[in-house]
């Protein structure tokens, strides 16, 4: 995976030169872009804005939504949770499951930082 300069203009393909951003400066949350100028630098900027900090999605993860949403929508079935998401886009669904994975996952890296528990009763620490 290139990085910084020797990635190409994540809007147009082009050499970058220099131009990075990454969104709110999270780059535990959120990936870094390389652009190869101010113009490319200001519409990837407002674009990442308009979607939470990534650009656009990859072939991979825009198919990995679309396969979730079976197993969603079985999971809101078994629940009998289906009836207000029937009228849902697809788009709203999709939000739904990035929401839920991007907390699972965000979730394990924190707790990947700290020593696993024992799983014993009264094995965390005692607050006083």
């Amino acid at each position: 995976m290139a990085h910084g300069w020797l990635a190409p203009c994540a809007l147009c393909g082009r050499q970058s030169r220099g131009f990075l951003y990454c969104h709110l400066l999270r780059r535990d949350r959120f990936p870094d872009y390389s652009f190869c100028s101010r113009t490319c630098t200001d519409l990837g900027m407002a674009l990442a804005r308009e979607n939470n900090g990534v650009i656009d999605k990859t072939a991979r993860e825009t198919q990995a939504l679309r396969e979730a949403r079976r197993p969603f929508a079985e999971a809101l079935t078994a629940l009998g949770l289906m009836e207000p998401f029937h009228n849902r886009t697809a788009a709203e669904i999709d939000q739904l499951i990035e929401a839920a994975v991007t907390g699972y996952v965000e979730s394990m890296q924190r707790q990947a930082a700290m020593p696993e528990r024992s799983g014993t009763p009264f094995d965390d620490e005692i607050p006083f």
